[in-house]
């Protein structure tokens, strides 16, 4: 009896060491994915009327100092087409930690502190993970001159994963349609069931040809019983 209990003893010993060895291992590879993972963000905010040319001249010089900074794989401002007054920011960070050090960095809140006087909305920043993402890297020179199209995808939560495995498909294929020059899907990271599509194109011409694809038409349809609130599509310029 004594012997199995010794067993037993040695056999639960062992079990909790190898449990308590894979919940460290776990922790750490967590805390390595946050350190490693490019960190994505896109902020969105709305200035006063009068104040659009103001702005972008301010993110213009945001735009110029913060593409030179450690870490930085894109820094991408936009305004909206056909409303001058609202704008949306795309960044992408080698990981967390230079995207944390970019947001306190001197310049970033100098320039931060000359837009605030400007805006009629609060600068909405939202943190993202990497849905469907190709290469990050600098723009490519077709986006200086592309239009960019964002999209606000909000999917009920009680169907996540359908709704993340359709955006995940179109993503795919619309990357192989013509006049494409981006086309990636990010998680919002504080509530997972929100996503952005963000999309380049070459042109207007391109954006229709796409839209009126079977692929397209069968995605909204497919996620019009799925969608949380209205398919949300903005189409911008880039401020170069």
């Amino acid at each position: 009896m004594f012997h199995q209990n010794l067993v037993s003893r040695i056999f639960n010993t062992f079990i909790l060491f190898l449990t308590s060895f894979g919940l460290i291992a776990m922790t750490q590879a967590a805390e390595n994915d946050a350190t490693s993972s490019p960190a994505l963000v896109v902020s969105y905010f709305d200035v006063n009327a009068g104040q659009a040319q103001k702005a972008a001249q301010i993110l213009k010089e945001l735009s110029a100092s913060s593409s030179k900074e450690d870490g930085n794989l894109r820094f991408e401002a936009v305004q909206r087409i056909g409303h001058p007054d609202q704008f949306a920011i795309l960044e992408a960070w080698k990981n967390q930690d230079s995207m944390l050090n970019h947001q306190k960095s001197e310049s970033t809140l100098k320039i931060r502190e000359k837009l605030s006087p400007l805006l009629r909305s609060s600068y909405d920043e939202r943190p993202h993970s990497n849905l469907q993402v190709g290469e990050i890297s600098t723009p490519v020179a077709q986006s200086k001159s592309g239009i960019f199209v964002i999209t606000h995808v909000d999917i009920v939560p009680t169907v996540k994963d359908q709704g993340i495995a359709l955006v995940k498909e179109l993503t795919l294929n619309s990357q192989k349609d013509t006049g494409n020059i981006r086309f990636e899907a990010l998680t919002q990271i504080s509530r997972p069931n929100h996503m952005t599509v963000v999309e380049i194109w070459k042109d207007q011409q391109a954006i229709s040809a796409h839209a009126s694809k079977v692929t397209k038409r069968e995605f909204r349809e497919k996620l019009s019983p799925m969608s949380g609130s209205l398919y949300d599509e903005r189409f911008f310029k880039l401020i170069n």
